[in-house]
């Protein structure tokens, strides 16, 4: 008969407790060589005779539990970068103008080059993106707007951007009197559903990107439908605005779909908020031998500075989070 383990124990128990065994005289078998120096076999401690335990007997209720050593979590601290770390090779008069309310602001065409050149180890590279939908007309703009009554850092630059309500209401000057581009900007539900909806309540995280679409009523050429898109950087966010349908001028389309786009980088520095832009359109050269879009595209970039410069203004009067 094959015995296995468990039958063994159990033989050993019933041996062990069965009462014609524990009733015998005979003293049981202990292997000296094995007793441990007379310790116990089976415990270290004899219960007590009352059959009871004391409180003592058993563990303290902490020891049952163990404090783990505290989670440490590195979070990426890094030093708020300057004005001349973005822009290193700058004149001293290219700066003083980029510090200025006007900002610095150059013109060319897609065989000029720009005047505009961040450092090539930062990673702004706003000119490549531009270039991909081949323009013929190409504007660059640097601001910094500087800080009033506190630094601001990225959620107050996203909740500046988020008010598209207000383009609206910002002018340029022209021919002595304040200028109106847009007559009426407001979001839109998506490109082909047009039903105007409200800005969202400032937000209290950042996102790490976003796309809405935006309609904004133009005085001359009437509503302009854009695909805004928002990138969140370490340093910086990146806004691009792309028209996704014709622009038309008395019904005539002069920028075809996908051929117009404004990208912003903002970044806060140690002067200030860097407000960096490039826009790039095509326009065909019969159009532009007739029409010179330039200053119009000048003036609509001044209201976007504008525009954001507010919104900082406002998030600079709301308390620190």
């Amino acid at each position: 008969m094959r015995l296995t383990v468990k039958t063994i124990c159990l033989l050993f128990l019933f041996i062990l407790f069965h009462p014609l065994y524990a009733e015998s005289d005979e003293e049981p078998f202990v292997d000296d060589e094995n007793s441990m120096d007379g310790e116990a076999l089976l415990s270290e401690e004899i219960l007590p005779e009352n059959d009871t335990l004391a409180e003592a007997d058993f563990p303290a209720e902490d020891a049952l539990f163990f404090e783990a050593p505290p989670l440490i979590f590195e979070v990426p601290v890094y030093e708020i970068r300057s004005f001349d770390t973005i822009f290193p090779r700058f004149t001293q008069r290219q700066r003083i103008q980029a510090m200025s309310t006007t900002g610095l602001r150059h013109s060319f065409r897609k065989d000029e080059s720009p005047v505009i050149f961040p450092n090539p180890s930062i990673g702004i590279n706003l000119i490549d993106s531009i270039m991909n939908i081949n323009p013929s007309h190409l504007i660059e703009a640097l601001v910094v707007v500087p800080y009033r009554e506190r630094e601001l850092d990225l959620l107050d630059i996203y909740n500046a951007l988020a008010r598209i309500e207000d383009i609206k209401n910002y002018s340029v000057p022209y021919n002595g009197n304040n200028f109106h581009v847009f007559t009426e900007s407001t979001r839109i539900v998506s490109n082909r559903n047009r039903r105007a909806v409200s800005d969202p309540v400032p937000a209290a995280m950042l996102p790490f990107s976003e796309t809405m679409f935006l309609r904004l009523k133009e005085v001359n050429l009437g509503n302009l439908f854009l695909r805004g898109e928002i990138s969140v950087s370490m340093y910086g966010i990146t806004y691009s605005m792309t028209n996704f349908m014709d622009v038309r001028y008395f019904l005539i389309p002069i920028v075809g779909a996908e051929r117009f786009i404004t990208i912003l980088y903002l970044e806060p520095v140690k002067e200030g908020v860097l407000i960096y832009c490039v826009s790039g359109f095509y326009i065909p050269g019969f159009i532009a031998d007739k029409v010179n879009l330039t200053p119009n595209i000048n003036r609509r970039i001044q209201i976007f500075i504008n525009w954001i410069t507010a919104g900082l203004r406002t998030q600079e009067s709301i308390a620190v989070r």
